[in-house]
């Protein structure tokens, strides 16, 4: 079994309802949630929106590989009607990013992993340190916590009380 990070995170629709919705399409197509960080509510990153988003990072158990992840992830988005355009950053009802997959490192044109942006983005770090402090980056081999005291963002994030 894998031990994964996921970056959730959507800015329109029924935000709640959406979060509801990937909790049980997670555990139906990709793995047990072990953990759920709460959520942020966080202004769009690269990009002009009126809505800001409601992000989050759930922990799973998966016994997918990382092709297969991201398959089942793409058809998950795709039932919220995520069309992905490389470069592209738009308003969304739901994106779900691969953060970490073990302690894996891999380049391909279509993934990797660990996200390349994670340590450029407080949405994605501040739930990351909630429920992980100390996971070590493969990549940087700095941990969570540290990836955030570094991080030059200075992005509002406000925790929603759900």
């Amino acid at each position: 079994m894998h031990q994964v990070f996921l970056g959730i995170g959507g800015n329109i629709g029924n935000k709640r309802l959406n979060a509801e919705k990937i909790y049980v399409l997670a555990e139906e197509e990709l793995g047990v949630i072990l953990e759920k960080s709460s959520v942020y509510e966080t202004p769009p990153w690269g990009f002009q929106a009126e809505e800001n988003f409601w992000n989050q990072v759930l922990y799973i158990e998966t016994g997918l590989e990382p092709e297969e992840l991201l398959f089942k992830i793409e058809k998950i988005e795709q039932q919220f009607g995520r069309k992905r355009e490389p470069g592209k950053y738009s308003s969304r009802e739901m994106d779900i990013d691969i953060l970490y997959f073990d302690d894996l490192i891999l380049n391909e044109e279509k993934l990797c992993i660990p996200h390349p942006r994670i340590a450029r983005r407080l949405f994605v770090l501040v739930p990351l340190v909630e429920i992980a402090p100390g996971f070590i980056h493969p990549q940087f081999k700095l941990t969570n916590r540290q990836l955030l005291a570094q991080c030059d963002d200075n992005a509002q994030i406000k925790k929603i009380e759900l």
